[in-house]
């Protein structure tokens, strides 16, 4: 089998699963795991479907780092439950999906699936990482659309987004990127930036929507040519759009370190990290069973033992 790396933005899934499976699925002592089955089906289907021999779950180290806060303050702003001096912010998470958390990293741990992050760095940034330096295919698995940044069928890199559902997955390429907003994988930080994202806290030029967005960086190509064209009185930019751009100037100077993946973290290589997809033996994989039985994992365990080689 061809080797094939897949990278997991894990708190993307782990969200969705547990939103998406009954939470009244508990241990004994009634604590919820659906979060963990969900996860755990998730990992045992993809594997099998997109045929991964690597697999590295990207991990929040900090969801919302004080550098990019630092350039805008409005950054996520509207999902802290708490400030933390000194360390990073707590995110609101329902408590219910919060207990499961430690429960999903040690599952993980003995199942031998790598999990990776990077201090003062999104899981983002991982993927970012991952996927601009790895020699293998890649299929960076999430409901984010800014990972489509990433995307690039020159090194066989996709996103398979999972925003409509595992039943309704899409396999984003060049081609789906350019067919949804009309800009390229390596234009979309910009379009982003652009554009804005509420659901990020990023603002946006006021004014220049999905449609205009689009429409400048197909005429100028990069945000940065774009703004050299505002800044040349003998450039064809409208008047109108000028303005824009320079009542956002502020913004338009922080926005791009914020939006853009950071691609050269140092991060363990594959082999380092343990990537590399094995069968679960010896003791491992009688831990792994007992916990299915004392958490109450139903068959999820065993979907993920036999998914792996």
């Amino acid at each position: 089998m061809p080797h094939r790396l897949m990278l997991l933005d894990t708190a993307s899934l782990y969200f969705r699963a547990f939103f998406g499976v009954p939470d009244s699925i508990r241990r004994a002592d009634g604590t919820p795991v659906n979060a963990v089955r969900g996860l755990l089906d998730m990992i045992a289907r993809l594997t099998s479907d997109l045929g991964a021999t690597h697999v590295v779950a990207c991990w929040d180290d900090d969801w919302r780092p004080k550098w990019r806060v630092d350039l805008i303050p409005t950054y996520k702003s509207h999902r802290v439950a708490e400030s933390v001096e000194g360390a990073p912010d707590v995110e609101v998470v329902p408590e219910a999906l919060q207990v499961q958390v430690p429960m999903i990293r040690r599952v993980l741990g003995i199942a031998g699936i790598a999990v990776v992050g990077a201090a003062a760095h999104e899981a983002d940034d991982v993927i970012g990482t991952y996927a601009s330096q790895s020699e293998l295919p890649v299929d960076v698995v999430t409901g984010d659309r800014d990972l489509f940044q990433v995307v690039d069928d020159a090194r066989q890199v996709r996103v398979i987004y999972t925003a409509r559902g595992m039943k309704n997955l899409e396999v984003v390429t060049d081609a789906v990127v350019v067919g949804k907003y009309r800009v390229l994988p390596g234009q979309y930080a910009d379009f982003a930036t652009l554009r804005g994202d509420a659901s990020d806290g990023l603002p946006g030029v006021a004014g220049i929507g999905e449609k205009t967005a689009a429409s400048l960086l197909a005429t100028y190509g990069t945000l940065d040519a774009l703004l050299a064209a505002a800044r040349d009185p003998d450039s064809m930019l409208s008047a109108q759009v000028r303005a824009k751009l320079a009542a956002s100037a502020d913004y338009l100077a922080a926005a791009p370190a914020v939006v853009n993946v950071v691609r050269d973290l140092a991060l363990p290589t594959l082999e380092e990290a343990g990537a590399k997809l094995r069968p679960v033996v010896g003791d491992s994989r009688i831990e792994l069973e007992r916990l299915a039985k004392d958490w109450n994992l139903g068959g999820s365990v065993k979907r993920l033992l036999d998914a792996l080689p």
